[in-house]
């Protein structure tokens, strides 16, 4: 595959430099695009460098992953308001760890390739270099007229950042610019590749490494990714969508990819998957023509999903799913693991009981309002039943006289109540 044309009918690329495309469809080229480690676990608004990596990759180039554990310790201004917590190198060197890890499940880092991906961390080259000669060696070859004419800089000083910027900040583009440098020196690394607000950092480096070794390095970066109504991509109330499953667990991260817009669908699938130009143009003229179906929304959560979880997660999720607001009735209700269960209902009204009022041969109506105050009157509850407005673990209640016993419990403790169509609530005996 020719990366410059992948990356182009899939929407990936906002900026690139002169001579870029030529120099990969030349030669295998390494390239790298750096992660910032201020967190143990990446998120999904590092989706799309991450793929970006991965397709190179696959079009036989040879991606390095940096995890700035150096440059993580500073913090960069580029897009910030605000200048950001410096961490410890303990917890640094727990998060550069963890983002190791995620990062493997995307890169192939284990075969004999040429073109296997490699990880690196610019704290090894940086934790050893002296503030005199980093000045000495880096600092005299960029002056600060080119440094604060970049956009990450000018922002923060013409009144967008209330502290202004630091010196700490403002020294951030040129060790970062070292990183280009030291890569192409250490590992023949020609290209930076990153977010569009890299571009000033990005194009630092390369002009670093003209000025130092007289050679032509280059530059790429990606579109920053939006949703269709302009607001932040992988924001959801709840705050990130992370790739840990301990953070968002595989059930919010499926659904969060199901419930994106038709508009973010057409999008996202070109962007966050596999799926080649054929199949992706077809799936999305068969979208178009039966809307209603989500045929995007369903096949994108499935390959995100597997992707970063697996196919075993990405199942349990979709058979929940299924079972939860689909046609999935109350013997597959109680298949359901509880971990899975108290995930799916997570924010959703709980009334706690006592289970032994299950044992008083109580009725669903009085069970209903006087147990668990779901109703605010058994006439209300009764009417509901009659009108098939009330569902117990997926079964329609229509007699407001059932005796409601321990065997409607899920899983010993759990009654999953439906009111109307989009109201459920979670019962727990205790």
């Amino acid at each position: 595959m020719n990366f410059v044309e992948e990356l182009t009918w899939r929407g990936m690329i906002h900026q690139m430099m002169p001579g870029t495309e030529e120099l990969l469809a030349k030669e295998q080229v390494t390239a790298y695009i750096g992660f910032d480690p201020t967190a143990d676990s990446l998120h999904i608004g590092h989706l799309c460098s991450i793929m970006i990596l991965r397709k190179f990759q696959k079009c036989g180039h040879k991606p390095l992953a940096l995890v700035g554990g150096a440059t993580g310790m500073i913090g960069d201004p580029s897009g910030k308001s605000q200048e950001r917590n410096l961490l410890t190198e303990e917890v640094l060197a727990h998060n550069v760890d963890c983002i190791k890890k995620q990062l493997a499940k995307f890169l192939d880092f284990e075969s004999d390739a040429p073109n296997k991906a490699e990880l690196v961390n610019n704290y090894d080259w940086l934790k050893d270099m002296t503030f005199l000669e980093f000045s000495r060696e880096i600092g005299k070859h960029i002056t600060v007229n080119y440094m604060m004419a970049k956009d990450s800089v000018k922002k923060r000083l013409n009144g967008e950042a209330r502290d202004g910027l630091s010196f700490t900040e403002f020294t951030y583009q040129l060790l970062q610019g070292y990183d280009f440098l030291h890569l192409r020196q250490s590992k023949n690394c020609r290209l930076q590749m990153g977010g569009a607000d890299q571009w000033g950092n990005i194009t630092t480096g390369a002009e670093l490494i003209r000025r130092i070794n007289g050679e032509e390095c280059y530059a790429l970066t990606c579109p920053l990714i939006t949703k269709a109504d302009g607001t932040k991509f992988g924001k959801t109330e709840g705050g990130n969508v992370w790739l840990n499953p301990e953070y968002t667990s595989p059930y919010k991260f499926y659904q969060f990819w199901l419930n994106v817009s038709d508009e973010d669908a057409k999008r996202y699938i070109k962007i966050f998957t596999d799926i080649q130009k054929d199949e992706c143009m077809e799936l999305i003229a068969q979208h178009e023509e039966a809307p209603h179906l989500r045929l995007l929304q369903k096949r994108l959560a499935k390959d995100v999903t597997c992707m970063v979880h697996g196919e075993a997660e990405y199942k349990a999720a979709e058979e929940a799913s299924q079972i939860l607001f689909g046609n999935g009735g109350s013997d597959e209700l109680k298949k359901i693991s509880e971990q899975m269960l108290l995930t799916v209902f997570d924010g959703v009204p709980q009334y706690k009981f006592s289970k032994s009022k299950l044992s008083e041969e109580i009725k669903a109506a009085d069970f209903l309002t006087d147990v668990c105050p779901v109703f605010f009157s058994k006439s209300e509850a009764r009417k509901m039943m009659q009108g098939n407005g009330v569902s117990i673990n997926k079964e329609k209640i229509i007699d407001h006289n059932r005796i409601i016993d321990d065997s409607f419990l899920v899983d010993g403790r759990y009654i999953v109540l439906q009111r109307g169509k989009k109201n459920y609530y979670l019962l727990v005996a205790e």
